[in-house]
Parts: C-alpha cells; structure tokens; sequence
C-alpha cells in the first residue's frame, strides 16, 4: 500500500470516530443514527476506502459497550455491504446509482446488527431489524448530495 492511500485511509478513519463522537448517545442502541456512516460512500469514488472505513468502524466499536459483540458484527457487516458494492461496481456505472446501491445494501443488511442486539441484549430481531435499517437510510440517503457536492470539490476518486 502506497503511503499516500495510508495516510488518506488513516484521516478517513479517525473522521469516522470523531464524527461519531458527536452522536454517540445514538450509535449503539437499537436507534441509531450513526452521521460517519455517509463515508461508507466513499467506496464508490475508490475501492481503496475500504480500510480507512473498516478501520473507522473496529475503532469506534472499540468504545462500544457491547464490547466484541460490535467489533465482530459492526466490522462484519460493514465489510459484507462494502464488498458487495465494490463488486456492483462492474454493473453499475453512475456515481449517483451506486451511491443508491450501496444506502440499499448498507440498510438491508443492517439485519446483522439487528441480530447483533438480539443475542447481546434480547432486543427483538424484526423491530430491530426496522429500526436500525430504517436509522441507516436516512443517514446514508441524506449522504448522497452532500458526497456528489464534496466530490465536485476533492475528487475523491483522484484523492487516493
């Protein structure tokens, strides 16, 4: 890995984690509405965003107090959505569509989260399921402009 992609990948994470420090009264519970969950739409610009967000991820849900629970689910499930937007990447030419395949896939399978809070903390699975999905959309749709106006600005496709 080339030290620039290091060093992008390492601001990308640590904005993950101080963005989420803002809100995180409202980032582990069966509510969330994680806001550094928009830079899950930088793997569309890059594929090379993948560890800077991953790493993003596994050190926010370090402070979690669901404790390895949220490390191996959180990470899980942000890896399995990234990668298959990564691979949508062949099918799906538009920045703008695949920013919308990937709030789709980010939401679907935010069922791994909900399966998460049922086995840690007895939350049923499908209201869960609703209300962690439905957090994750309205963050990751509210994403989409605000990624398209910064891209105009950094390129983030070039940035890395």
């Amino acid at each position: 890995m080339k030290l620039k992609t290091l060093v992008i990948n390492s601001v990308i994470a640590a904005l993950y984690c101080a963005i989420f420090a803002l809100i995180a009264p409202f980032g582990f519970t069966n509510i969330q509405f994680r806001v550094s969950e928009v830079f899950n739409h930088l793997i569309v610009f890059n594929k090379k965003y993948i560890f800077g967000i991953v790493a993003g991820v596994f050190l926010t849900n370090l402070f979690s107090p669901l404790g390895w629970f949220d490390l191996v689910f959180g990470v899980s499930q942000s890896i399995i959505a990234l990668s298959i937007t990564i691979f949508s990447a062949r099918f799906i030419k538009s920045m703008r569509n695949r920013m919308i395949f990937n709030t789709l896939i980010f939401t679907f399978t935010m069922f791994i989260i909900a399966f998460e809070l049922n086995l840690a903390l007895g939350f049923p699975f499908l209201f869960t399921w609703l209300t962690v999905a439905i957090g994750e959309f309205v963050v990751m749709s509210v994403g989409i402009p605000l990624m398209i106006a910064l891209n105009k600005r950094i390129d983030f496709g070039k940035l890395i």
